[in-house]
């Protein structure tokens, strides 16, 4: 580093405690760029997040950009440009002085920033301590004084704390905090597409396709915002064994922040209740009747009715209808893809 800017130690501190505050995404992001104006007085600035599914930044805040300006920044060209610049693997901020490129072969700064009066400019990669790239600080200024090498190599050094502010995986990780006992889990994308969810490792039940996913997305569209259920998955060739998935939607942070988690657990209190009758239970808790029940896993119909006398007695249940209340408040559910390999 050239030198420490003017005022860059009190910018330093400052970043840090908006980093490790409160608030939204957007919130954070807006009180980052008025600290870092202190360090270069910027005439426009954003904070882009990277949506991967289609390939475009998006801005989590956007300051003093004109129209033609901000659909270049939300474009795919944008990002292509971006990428070829270098500034999605390296992570060091560069000024447009700095760059090796000639800035007139540079399409964003010769047809829309130039044209709209700036003479300076600096970007910086914005990645996480694990390495995920999450998108971009741009900064443009009417002078060619602004940034200068302090101030450029100090932003450079604080790129790490601006991410962790705007990183939309930090709520979904409080999010899945709750469930201690959680062995593997994913993130779901707004897409219903799953996504590794860091600290926690893969798990077959919840690769893209699967069943276990299906269901986890669809609760999700229907705006559940918690809920568990079982699903059996033999491990180490044990049969009849379950394990529990539970459902967390998280804080709808800008801009495209992963929905939800999904999250394995053990099966942990099944009440007594044995494979034939969870999968009974969950039949019961879909409405089916006995006679339909006994057609469907080929026992007589006395057989479903003392079946469903220990469930209601296990279940300390006076009635159907409260055995599947509790069926689903316990997470006792088993979704019906899978449901029939319980037996």
């Amino acid at each position: 580093m050239a030198e420490f800017p003017p005022g860059g130690l009190e910018v330093a501190v400052e970043v840090g405690e908006i980093a490790s505050g409160r608030g939204d995404v957007r919130q954070r992001a807006d009180a980052m760029l008025d600290s870092l104006r202190r360090l270069v007085p910027f005439q426009a600035a954003v904070i882009n997040v990277l949506d991967p599914r289609h390939r475009v930044n998006v801005p989590v805040v956007s300051r003093g950009y004109d129209d033609a300006t901000c659909g270049f920044i939300t474009s795919r060209a944008n990002t292509d440009e971006i990428e070829l610049l270098g500034l999605t693997r390296s992570r060091s901020a560069m000024r447009l002085s700095d760059l090796a490129v000639p800035r007139e072969q540079i399409r964003g700064w010769a047809e829309y920033l130039q044209p709209a009066g700036f003479r300076e400019g600096l970007g910086v990669g914005l990645f996480t301590s694990d390495g995920r790239h999450l998108g971009l600080l741009g900064m443009n200024t009417d002078t060619a004084a602004h940034p200068t090498e302090a101030s450029r190599d100090l932003i450079g050094m604080l790129a790490p704390l601006i991410a962790n502010a705007i990183d939309p995986i930090r709520s979904i990780m409080k999010v899945a905090e709750i469930v201690g006992d959680a062995e593997a889990g994913i993130m779901l994308t707004g897409g219903g597409d799953p996504q590794p969810l860091p600290g926690l490792p893969a798990h077959p039940l919840l690769d893209p396709g699967s069943d276990v996913i299906d269901v986890a997305a669809e609760r999700v569209a229907n705006d559940y915002a918690y809920g568990s259920f079982l699903f059996p998955y033999t491990a180490d060739d044990t049969p009849h064994v379950h394990v529990r998935i539970t459902v967390l939607t998280g804080p709808h942070d800008p801009p495209h922040p992963p929905t939800a988690v999904v999250l394995v657990s053990p099966q942990g209190d099944l009440h007594g209740l044995t494979p034939r009758e969870l999968e009974i239970l969950g039949l019961l808790v879909e409405g089916w009747p006995n006679s339909r029940i006994a057609d469907d896993i080929f026992v007589t119909r006395r057989t479903v009715n003392a079946h469903v006398e220990h469930i209601l007695t296990k279940l300390h249940a006076a009635t159907r209808t409260l055995a599947a209340a509790r069926a689903i408040r316990f997470g006792l559910y088993v979704p019906r893809p899978h449901r029939s390999s319980c037996a």
